[in-house]
């Protein structure tokens, strides 16, 4: 069945070196697990050494172990992740399953993955739109990501095993990493209380309500972010709370000719500065007090008033559009960049050759 860990890299570009664009075509492809340029890998050999050279011959295990000067177990594994991800396909012969690259050549096996790979993650998006609740106030602030390097497992649907479709899901986008136990449904819930939340939520949030580490729960939702479902955005509505705690402590520590001058109330308007440094002083601070006097001041101002203070913007958690339909058009874009890229290297690839 079609699996394709697609990750987007960059391009290398100029370069005509047949190694070093196969290399950055299994890395992106999710194929191999190390750095590009080693070029004894098993699987560079077998596409360097049979598949480029000869894509049509329809290689047996045995000629492409005589080939490659690999055992048959190795060829074996090898040649599975190959038809996974749709590069080579098999005809039975007798005996004999006999490999060929898909469609001749690099550049027409890719645009026949890039085919696949599009209809596939159309499908599984779909299936995940239609579990995001509709939400405009989750999107009502700007997230401040930048995008991370996208990751997202391409997989079509396969058996259940009694689990639910959602689980499958989870696994088949890979959310829920390589290793995943059995029983550990971690992603499926982290993903449904993202896809229900009107708000960002934060890590240690996510890890109460979900009775797990604050670890696991981070290492699941960078998967997320990866992948374009998932991003992080300023709880802006917390800003009073840090900021009414970071004025408390700096006036006990520091008083306010401080707060003032290095606290930042300074830089304020007279009436947002008197207000804060007054209220602190006769002790009549509150954060809804915070709240009313920040009010006026720009987001950014208040974000620098906190930095100041020694705090810091509190981040949450959200999925990455108000409804499933959005969420599908930003991924959906970001994988046909990715794909764009594996067509235009595999292309070099041929005229390298």
């Amino acid at each position: 069945m079609f699996s394709l860990r697609l990750t987007e890299r960059p391009m290398p570009t100029g370069s005509r070196d047949a190694g070093v664009l196969l290399d950055w075509l299994l890395d992106s492809m999710g194929l191999v697990r190390r750095s590009g340029g080693d070029e004894t890998g098993a699987l560079h050999r077998i596409m360097r050494d049979a598949f480029l050279p000869e894509p049509l011959r329809g290689w047996d295990s045995k000629e492409l172990g005589d080939q490659t000067g690999l055992s048959n177990t190795g060829i074996h594994h090898q040649i599975t992740k190959l038809r996974e991800c749709g590069l080579v396909t098999a005809q039975v012969d007798g005996k004999w399953h006999r490999n060929v690259l898909r469609g001749g050549s690099m550049a027409a096996a890719v645009a026949i993955v890039e085919s696949q790979a599009t209809a596939i993650l159309g499908l599984r998006l779909s299936e995940l739109s239609a579990m995001v609740e509709p939400s405009e106030t989750r999107m009502a602030i700007e997230a401040e990501d930048d995008e991370d390097a996208f990751s997202i497992r391409i997989a079509e649907p396969g058996p259940i095993d009694g689990g639910d479709r959602s689980s499958a899901l989870v696994r088949d986008l890979g959310l829920a990493g390589d290793g995943q136990r059995e029983g550990d449904d971690l992603a499926r819930d982290l993903l449904a209380e993202l896809c229900s939340a009107h708000q960002p939520i934060t890590l240690l949030a996510l890890s109460e309500r979900l009775s797990e580490s604050r670890g696991r729960v981070s290492t699941v939702v960078d998967r997320m972010r990866s992948a374009g479902l998932v991003e992080r955005a300023p709880m802006v509505d917390r800003i009073p709370q840090d900021v009414f705690a970071g004025l408390s402590r700096q006036f006990d520590a520091r008083g306010e000719e401080w707060l003032m001058t290095r606290g930042g109330l300074g830089r304020l308007d007279g009436s947002v500065s008197k207000a804060l440094a007054g209220g602190a002083s006769e002790g009549t601070l509150d954060i809804e007090a915070v709240r009313a006097a920040l009010s006026p001041v720009p987001i950014e101002g208040q974000r620098v008033l906190l930095n100041t203070l020694g705090g810091r913007m509190p981040y949450g958690f959200r999925v990455a559009g108000a409804d499933g339909a959005s969420i599908s058009t930003r991924v959906t874009r970001r994988a046909d960049r990715a794909l764009r890229r594996l067509r235009t290297v595999a292309e070099r690839l041929d005229e390298s050759l």
